[in-house]
């Protein structure tokens, strides 16, 4: 997939501290693979002590289990360490099980096709840092414009935007979007950064600066390898991705951080349109961590306060 903290998907500098962002482990410059293997429990949870359980639909509260679909390569959001997965959103659906009397599956996808697995059941919910908006609400390729599927709906949890990471020493001068401008960019594809750049490669070609060359890949760290490499001049990723990417690849001396944040908005945990038990009973949890403050304390533990939300709106993206 915001705040002056962190952000992915069209759409993610602040006081993230982002020193403290290497609390989570390095994984910078690995792929994430398909959607079967290398799943990772976010822990597991009794529904005979969970107040929220019967808010659940039967067959999930039966189970005792919610699959999430994510892409497990976006550290601090999510990313596999020793075989689990971990980070800001591992963490989030640990709070939500011990409300929920369930244990949250993380099951590793490309995310570009996380919505299709979704419509595909081939879990309950996505978990992957997406940004909550209207197109994807609406199931609309925010690339072309066209209706593409029924769209989901979003329980929002967090909130960042889109930051501008280059090479150490900024070599190129970056400081805005305008200095893209008729030069290479490598970024996920399918996500809100993608959106972001095509909106501005269409300002760039109208203010006769040329087009951005964008390259896309089916993961952040396939990006940042080309950038590293000096194949492009810049990766554009959520704030708070790209923070700790600036912090911990090569020791902090690969990459940098350059202007402000672009477009904030919130990360939403997607449920299909059909499920809106489902979707009522993560939002009823996601208020209730909120309001005990096991919340606040994951937002501390991965320095990323900025992004918090005190309240968990339904569809709350533009």
């Amino acid at each position: 997939m915001t705040a002056s903290s962190t952000r992915r998907t069209t759409a993610r500098t602040s006081t993230v501290a982002v020193a403290a962002l290497a609390v989570a482990g390095t994984m910078i410059l690995t792929g994430c693979g398909d959607q079967t293997d290398k799943s990772g429990d976010s822990g597991s949870n009794s529904s005979a002590s969970a107040p929220l359980a019967a808010k659940l639909p039967a067959d999930i509260r039966k189970a005792g289990v919610i699959k999430v679909g994510s892409d497990i390569s976006y550290a601090p959001v999510e990313y596999m360490q020793s075989g689990k997965a971990v980070g800001i959103d591992p963490d989030v659906a640990d709070a939500l099980g011990k409300q929920l009397g369930v244990r949250f599956d993380f099951q590793n996808g490309k995310f570009d096709q996380l919505i299709v697995g979704l419509q595909a059941k081939r879990f309950n919910v996505i978990m992957s840092a997406m940004n909550d908006t209207k197109d994807r609400q609406n199931g609309i390729d925010s690339a072309n414009g066209k209706k593409v599927g029924n769209g989901v709906d979003f329980v929002d949890y967090f909130t960042a935007g889109t930051s501008i990471l280059v090479q150490k020493g900024n070599p190129k001068g970056v400081k805005s979007l305008d200095d893209l401008c008729g030069k290479v960019v490598a970024l996920q594809k399918g996500t809100t950064s993608e959106g972001v750049a095509r909106t501005q490669s269409k300002k760039c070609e109208k203010d006769g600066k040329g087009a951005i060359k964008l390259q896309t890949f089916d993961t952040d760290p396939e990006a940042l390898l080309r950038l590293k490499q000096g194949a492009s001049v810049a990766d554009l990723n959520d704030f708070p991705v790209a923070a700790y990417n600036a912090k911990t690849s090569g020791g902090g001396k690969d990459f940098e951080v350059v202007g402000d944040q672009v477009e904030a908005g919130p990360y939403g945990i997607a449920v299909s349109k059909d499920n809106t038990q489902l979707r009522d009973a993560l939002q009823a949890a996601m208020n209730a961590i909120i309001k005990n403050g096991d919340y606040a304390k994951i937002m501390q533990k991965w320095n990323v306060t900025d992004g918090a939300v005190t309240e968990a709106k339904i569809n709350g993206g533009s």
